[in-house]
């Protein structure tokens, strides 16, 4: 009789744990996606039945997938615009992350000294008029540097991105020309450059190409070994990306809207990194299936208990504790 209750005893085992399983699949920004892979693997780690599945392909795919319902959740930079959410058939949450930086990272063989950009300096590399490392804006933000005469490699995003968002935001803040001309969104048509898939792309671009110049976001320059450079902030100061210059652009936030649409870049504080950005899950209000409802809802608040905490670990600004305050109530707004 045992040797037939066991096997039977298992199978209901699996039928129960198979009853229990939960997948949600998710697509968008590559800007927070090593953060993300982690939350969703300790999440699983402490929920075997859950697995959140999730595919950088850029803010601008997870805008579309789940506008068009092909994803569970989508994941963006840039927050979507008044037209984008009007289109869409559900109403959407913006659920902020963590804060993040994008940084002004080189490839220039030779130098001995981390160079420093200015804004009008990004901007006219960007726009094409400045195009060699020798330039007289980029001395002049460098004094005493020995520079090279190489041709400056613009690289950019080629993909709807997030991080071109925060990129042509913090541009279009710093310079009228780059404003009246190029403007800001997830996709822009560039002056020059050339154009890398996702952050590893124009990660990539740049550790392989001398004289490249192009924007990533902090982790990835972390990651890949890849200088980046000081920027001279509203107040002017010569700031780099970090941790504390991010949280400290962060905090220029005093009232975050209800939406939690809001931008930082170019933000007022002498110690602010300004070129800094919150990044957003994008979640529908209503789930048609209940069970993916709750866990969506029960994952969000994970986040804020457990997952924020160790944001440091990859160079993230966890987020504010009045914007998590505010966020707890959002969540106990989605239906399911």
């Amino acid at each position: 009789m045992r040797r037939f209750l066991a096997p039977l005893l298992f199978c209901l085992a699996v039928l129960v744990t198979g009853g229990w399983a939960q997948n949600l699949n998710g697509a968008g920004a590559t800007f927070p996606y090593p953060i993300y892979s982690k939350w969703f693997n300790e999440y699983h780690k402490a929920h075997a039945n859950v697995q959140i599945n999730y595919q950088s392909i850029g803010s601008g795919g997870g805008i579309r997938q789940v506008t068009a319902g092909t994803v569970d959740f989508g994941a963006s930079d840039g927050p979507m615009t008044d037209q984008q959410l009007a289109e869409a058939k559900f109403k959407i949450f913006h659920i902020p992350t963590v804060l993040g930086a994008v940084v002004p990272a080189y490839n220039v063989p030779g130098l001995q000294t981390e160079l420093k950009f200015s804004p009008a300096t990004i901007a006219g590399i960007f726009l094409g008029k400045i195009n060699r490392w020798n330039d007289s804006a980029i001395a002049a933000d460098n004094p005493g540097v020995k520079l090279s005469d190489k041709s400056i490699i613009v690289v950019h995003r080629s993909d709807g991105s997030g991080t071109t968002y925060i990129w042509t935001d913090y541009l279009s803040k710093v310079s009228a020309e780059w404003k009246e001309k190029v403007g800001n969104g997830t996709s822009v048509r560039w002056p020059v450059g050339l154009g890398g898939k996702g952050n590893e792309g124009v990660a990539g671009m740049i550790r392989q190409m001398e004289g490249g110049f192009g924007y990533i976001e902090l982790i990835y320059a972390v990651q890949n070994k890849i200088p980046f450079g000081a920027v001279k902030n509203s107040s002017g100061s010569w700031i780099k990306a970090s941790l504390e210059s991010t949280t400290m652009a962060g905090g220029s936030v005093k009232n975050m809207p209800d939406d939690f649409r809001v931008s930082i870049t170019n933000p007022p504080g002498k110690d602010s990194y300004p070129i800094a950005s919150f990044t957003w899950l994008l979640v529908p209000a209503q789930f048609k299936d209940a069970a993916k409802g709750k866990v969506m809802a029960d994952f969000l608040n994970w986040m804020l208990d457990q997952g924020e905490p160790v944001a440091a670990q990859l160079d993230y600004a966890p987020l504010p504790d009045n914007v998590k305050q505010k966020l707890r109530a959002r969540i106990k707004e989605i239906h399911f």
